[in-house]
């Protein structure tokens, strides 16, 4: 009797421990999540600054006809966007978000290809081709926002409908 007593102390013990640390390894978790979110949100928020200037007149430009300085808007868009992503590649990741962070810089990158696209579509003229690249980039934003919900950004949640 008194072995099994002991047995079932000494298991009691071991599962309180283990949910210990496991409740210590996710706080440890959430604490590096939030340190990535506190570094990441000040570079996010200079490119949505920098954005909201670019991109101020785009689509009145493109309404009247004027593709040429969307176009410019939108290759210096880019290019911004292209520096803010060189900067969140430079910020150490919580190794428990690495994948799912590696997943989002990568839909960033896709996403400055298509500011570019959509710079070359303006460029030929051709406003109908750019305006399905604009949609391809509201919806490629949108997956990378959704792969980093749980980090609930607010300058890293990008919104290209504010701009195109």
């Amino acid at each position: 009797m008194r072995s099994r007593k002991h047995t079932f102390a000494v298991l009691a013990m071991i599962a309180s421990l283990a949910c210990l640390c496991a409740a210590s390894l996710a706080l440890a978790a959430e604490t590096e999540r939030a340190e990535y979110v506190a570094q990441v949100e000040p570079i996010c928020k200079q490119n949505t600054q920098a954005n909201e200037k670019i991109l101020k007149n785009v689509k009145k430009e493109v309404k009247q006809g004027k593709l040429r300085p969307a176009a410019q808007s939108f290759t210096k868009a880019a290019g911004a966007l292209k520096g803010t992503l060189a900067e969140l590649q430079k910020v150490p990741q919580p190794e428990a978000d690495r994948s799912t962070l590696t997943s989002w810089l990568r839909e960033i990158g896709t996403e400055v290809g298509l500011f570019e696209a959509v710079s070359k579509k303006l460029k030929q003229g051709n406003k109908n081709a750019a305006e399905k690249q604009v949609i391809h980039l509201e919806h490629n934003a949108q997956l990378a926002n959704n792969l980093v919900l749980g980090f609930e950004f607010h300058y890293c949640h990008f919104e290209t409908s504010r701009f195109t």
